[in-house]
């Protein structure tokens, strides 16, 4: 009996002491601390493409104290000033460093990500968080704040033709599929989702000059017969040195458990964007899996073997951790991909068919030009408003003319009938709309 006194004492000693200690790593852990300072060696940048690879800014910061000897990891946040924590990018730092070099054209990538203007002064905001062993106690430094002009990454390849029709979204009327110039002169080309009917070309969305084909056999005449389509997204080359034509089926989608259409297809359409040689969607996914593929056809996909962010050819499917709208980007020289959170824009009102309630009529967005564009949405005479995913946390109205206004006033439809409009928010202090009758 003495025996068992004595484990038991032992036991209880035991006890007392682990919990004393758990009680001090508690105390340690939630004491106050001494956060990091942030400082930046400039305050006002004007980023250069021609100097991309040179230094351009350093952000250094100094180290918080916890009071005890912490494992530390740091993030570094880059945001528009005075925006929402969520629209910050951020950079994984380690533990090791306390401070930050950005190249011309590292400091610029973040800045267009933010959805900055080129060749625009914007106020840019930055902080630093530690974390102790990487997820545990942070603690976040002063916000620091720089002047930035990012440059452009665009090279002009404009063109002045289009193609027009029946088959295109936007009907005989226009505006017309934009064609960009290639690599070599006097060809042009033009990626485009067309529905069964016919088109033509024509140049600066007239009918003055427009082209089309009268004997069906790949070369256009000045105002020549319709060329007829069939439903699809292609490639359009024009050949302005022979008078050639091609509309060839190409196009890059998304597939997959995490997309409306599951693994069957049809698959959600990219967009090419010429300017940087990739292929772009705004896109509602749900938690599940995806790939990219060519086509509508399991012959060309690619997954992601290392999950890194690098496609690998036929690789492994693709993670959606959580469901939501996301902007998903895929580079097929570098193989490089990218999903980040996005929204996209609609119009809801008491002159739509879904009233206030929705669901709303969406916008397109274009991603070479920056500008949302919904195309013969007929209305009925009643109010209007702008917003994003189908939800009144991010709406637009206006209180002037061609100008919205976060959270303002309705937008009054007097006539009914179809109209068209743009969204531009590529100024953030000036965003913009247009509406047109048909």
């Amino acid at each position: 009996m003495k025996q068992f006194r004595i484990l038991f004492i032992f036991a209880v000693l035991a006890f007392a002491a682990i919990s004393c200690k758990k009680d001090e790593v508690q105390a340690i852990l939630n004491q106050p601390v001494t956060a990091p300072v942030l400082s930046l060696d400039k305050t006002d940048v004007v980023l250069l493409k021609d100097n991309a690879n040179d230094q351009i800014l350093k952000a250094s910061w100094t180290k918080p104290v916890y009071g005890f000897n912490a494992a530390l990891s740091y993030k570094l946040s880059i945001n528009v000033k005075d925006s929402l924590a969520s629209k910050a990018i951020n950079i994984d730092l380690g533990g090791f460093e306390s401070a930050k070099n950005f190249t011309h054209a590292d400091l610029n990538s973040k800045l267009l990500l933010l959805g900055l203007a080129p060749e625009v002064v914007a106020d840019v905001e930055m902080q630093v968080t530690s974390y102790v062993q990487s997820t545990l106690v942070p603690s976040a430094s002063n916000k620091v704040y720089l002047k930035a002009t990012p440059y452009t990454t665009r090279v002009d390849l404009s063109s002045t033709w289009g193609v027009v029709g029946g088959a295109t979204p936007n009907g005989w009327n226009g505006p017309d599929i934009p064609f960009y110039k290639a690599n070599q002169s006097g060809i042009l080309k033009a990626w485009a989702t067309l529905n069964d009917g016919e088109i033509k070309f024509r140049e600066n969305n007239d009918w003055a000059n427009n082209v089309g084909d009268n004997g069906a056999d790949g070369t256009f005449e000045p105002n020549g017969a319709n060329i007829a389509v069939t439903k699809g997204i292609y490639v359009i080359t024009m050949n302005l040195n022979n008078n050639t034509y091609t509309i060839v089926p190409l196009s890059f989608g998304l597939v997959g458990n995490a997309t409306p259409n599951g693994w069957g297809g049809p698959d959600v359409p990219m967009q090419y964007n010429p300017y940087d040689d990739t292929w772009n969607v705004i896109a509602k996914l749900t938690a599940g899996d995806m790939k990219f593929r060519l086509n509508n056809d399991w012959g060309t996909n690619y997954g992601d073997d290392g999950a890194n962010g690098v496609m690998d050819l036929n690789g492994a499917n693709i993670v959606i951790a959580s469901a939501g709208t996301y902007i998903v980007k895929m580079n097929l020289t570098d193989k490089s991909y990218s999903i980040t959170p996005g929204k996209i824009f609609g119009i809801v009102g008491n002159a739509t068919a879904g009233g206030w309630g929705g669901p709303d009529a969406k916008f397109n967005y274009n991603f070479i030009n920056g500008i949302w564009s919904l195309y013969n949405i007929p209305l009925t005479v009643g109010d209007i408003k702008f917003r994003a995913d189908d939800d009144w946390a991010v709406n637009y109205g206006s209180e002037a003319a061609g100008k919205l206004k976060l959270n303002g006033g309705n937008i009054p439809i007097t006539e009914a009938g179809n109209y068209d409009f743009t969204l531009d928010f590529n100024d953030a202090a000036d965003p913009k709309f247009t509406i047109k009758k048909r």
